[in-house]
């Protein structure tokens, strides 16, 4: 039997890297990366690029959101404000949260998967060992699923999967070494340059989580 197709959100980062590691076992999956004007944009989709090399997609979409950007409000697109160098506190959304990103993202998703045919959708978002955005919650995804629903031809109603939304990071990094995903292709820094920073939330997140599952993680820091 034929395998149905999914459309995976990928981002470069372990999450929707590992998520579309698992995708790929049940279906045939299209990937699709958003250009937002962050800061570490040239990591991300050389990140991506590679990660397209491994998968071998059925289709690939580079999607533009630079506008996106150009609103402010986040340290992952205003390069006025400043990027945190510690992980905020339980319950503090901090200032890399860009509002309703993941609600944008997922509703241009939603549009290319009814155009070529895919009734699944795949995000890596990460509620219990996440930086504390709203916009990660499953919750949050059942809303959006069902306004996605309520927009489209009842035929083509598509079901949002996230398998990783409960895990922990250790353990979505145990999951992918398990898989034998390819973490040398991915980025979490939320700054750009030729080495990870070392210092930024998304740094420090990933520095945890691969300590915590005694895995090496194969890039290079700068502190």
């Amino acid at each position: 039997m034929e395998k149905e197709l999914a459309v995976v959100l990928l981002s470069g980062g372990i999450d929707s890297g590992v998520t579309c590691a698992i995708a790929s076992k049940q279906y045939k999956v299209a990937i699709i990366h958003f250009n937002y004007g962050q800061r570490n944009q040239s990591n991300e989709k050389e990140a991506v690029e590679n990660l397209v090399k491994y998968f071998e997609p059925e289709h690939y979409l580079e999607f533009d959101l630079l506008s996106l950007g150009k609103l402010g409000g986040s340290s992952l697109t205003d390069i006025t404000m400043e990027i945190p160098n510690y992980i905020p506190p339980k319950g503090v959304v901090p200032s890399t949260y860009l509002p309703f990103r993941n609600g944008i993202m997922l509703a241009i998703a939603a549009s290319w998967a009814e155009i070529i045919g895919a009734k699944h959708i795949f995000i890596g978002v990460v509620e219990e060992d996440s930086s504390g955005y709203p916009d990660t919650t499953i919750q949050f995804i059942e809303a959006m699923e069902k306004a996605i629903n309520l927009g489209r031809k009842p035929e083509n109603a598509v079901k949002i999967h996230t398998p990783v939304i409960n895990m922990k990071k250790s353990e979505i990094i145990l999951l992918g070494a398990k898989l034998g995903f390819p973490f040398q292709f991915t980025w979490s820094c939320y700054r750009g340059g030729r080495f990870a920073c070392g210092e930024c939330p998304s740094c420090l997140i990933r520095k945890r989580a691969f300590n915590e599952a005694g895995v090496k993680d194969p890039i290079g820091y700068e502190k």
